[in-house]
C-alpha cells in the first residue's frame, strides 16, 4: 500500500504553480499596459486597474491556499 502523505514528499512544483497563477497574469497585464500607454492612455489605465484587482484577489485566494486555510 502506498502512503500518500509520507514525510519525504516534495510539493515544490505545486508552490511554483500557485505563485505563477498569483503573479503571472497581473505582470502580463501590466506589461501590456506599459506597451499601450503612449498610444491609448485610457486603455492602459484600465489594464493597470485590472492587473491590480487580479493581484489583490489572487493573493487572497492563492495566499489562503498556500497558508493552509
Amino acid at each position: 500500500m502506498m502512503h500518500f502523505l509520507s514525510p519525504n514528499m516534495n510539493f515544490d512544483g505545486l508552490i511554483i504553480m500557485l505563485i505563477a497563477i498569483m503573479f503571472g497574469p497581473a505582470i502580463l497585464l501590466a506589461i501590456i499596459g506599459f506597451a499601450v500607454l503612449k498610444k491609448n492612455k485610457k486603455t492602459a489605465k484600465i489594464l493597470f486597474i485590472l492587473a491590480a484587482v487580479y493581484l489583490i484577489i489572487s493573493l487572497g485566494i492563492c495566499g489562503a491556499l498556500i497558508a493552509g486555510f
